[in-house]
């Protein structure tokens, strides 16, 4: 059961599938500071290539003779998501290339994951035109829904778009039994983490590394509590952009998280106190790199950055903020899983 990865990133997607079993054969980025988490990680090669210029012959080649081809990918959200108000973003031409790719290799199994709001980009016509290939090169079975990410035990308000398409047989993603159950709170992901300060970093893990405070910022969370927003701060705290009257519908900035409650949507920008509800539920810092990832469901040592080489905050977020949740990623193996072996029986 191979895989190779499109638009792979740190590695989210693909170590969901290491994990169940499946054997990663390649990812591919444009991003050259994907190779060190995705080698580190996943044993399986990167290509540093733009998807738009690969081929679908170099993609079969990286799959080994005979067995099940799987092509999955989760084109770059950001021209579909409903934090960018921008209409000329040419990167969501790249889920056309993924399109193209199926259509050229035409794998056993295809998954596709992505925002919620790439069914309604341009009147749901780019979606459209993908499930469109997927019937034109011959998957009959084709499933797709927009899922709740924490009923797969992802601590996020994180609602995905998910597709499933299958040559071989039906295929659906495969729910947890009691999804209530398997909800994981704030609490549960990252409070056994040790106290750290704005700009500090614990000596064990330099991924338990926060970003540094102003000291007006530091003001305003330790003016924050869990539930509040800046609306509740003295006036003399509130930036002057939310004192305007179109200010005043952003509110979910400047704010803590809750200990038994969901975290928000993790971004690229979630280690930044104020671009979200990003500050800790207890200590005056927003959330540091290590419960980012931890609330991406990476397992606690999985790496992003080479050791005794330079590293950035801001890069490193970026890695960790565009992965697909680990967790989200096993039940879609899981899923296949058993669609390639009800069909080998």
């Amino acid at each position: 059961m191979g895989v190779v990865d499109v638009f792979c990133g740190a590695g989210g997607l693909s170590h969901g599938f290491l994990l169940e079993g499946f054997d990663v054969r390649a990812g591919v980025d444009v991003d050259p500071a994907c190779r060190y988490p995705f080698e580190c990680n996943n044993q399986a090669i990167f290509l540093e290539r733009d998807v738009g210029d690969l081929s679908g012959v170099t993609v079969d080649r990286l799959f080994a003779e005979g067995e099940r081809r799987i092509l999955v990918g989760c084109a770059p959200c950001q021209p579909f998501s409903t934090y960018n108000h921008s209409r000329t973003n040419g990167k969501w031409r790249l889920l056309r290339e993924f399109g193209r790719l199926v259509r050229e290799v035409e794998p056993d199994v295809v998954s596709m994951e992505n925002v919620a709001r790439l069914t309604k980009f341009r009147e749901g016509e780019l979606f459209a035109d993908f499930l469109g290939v997927l019937a034109d090169v011959g998957y009959e079975h084709v499933w797709y829904d927009i899922v709740d990410c924490s009923e797969f035990g992802v601590p996020q308000t994180r609602r995905r778009l998910v597709v499933l398409a299958s040559r071989i047989g039906p295929i659906r993603l495969r729910w947890p039994t009691d999804p209530q159950q398997g909800r994981i709170s704030v609490r549960t992901a990252i409070g056994h983490l040790p106290t750290i300060c704005a700009g500090g970093q614990d000596e064990a893990d330099p991924l338990h590394r926060a970003s540094r405070l102003s000291p007006t910022n530091l003001a305003r969370i330790r003016a924050s509590k869990p539930g509040m927003s800046w609306r509740e701060w003295d006036p003399d705290l509130v930036a002057p952009c939310h004192k305007k009257p179109s200010g005043r519908w952003y509110g979910s900035v400047y704010g803590r998280m809750s200990w038994d409650e969901l975290a928000p949507t993790i971004t690229t920008q979630c280690t930044g106190f104020g671009n979200g509800r990003y500050g800790h539920p207890e200590q005056d810092r927003a959330i540091s790199l290590r419960e980012a990832a931890l609330l991406q469901t990476f397992p606690a040592r999985y790496e992003f950055f080479e050791p005794e080489r330079p590293w950035s905050i801001s890069t490193t977020a970026r890695l960790i903020g565009n992965a697909v949740p680990v967790a989200l990623a096993r039940a879609i193996a899981r899923s296949i899983g058993a669609t390639l072996e009800a069909a080998d029986v």
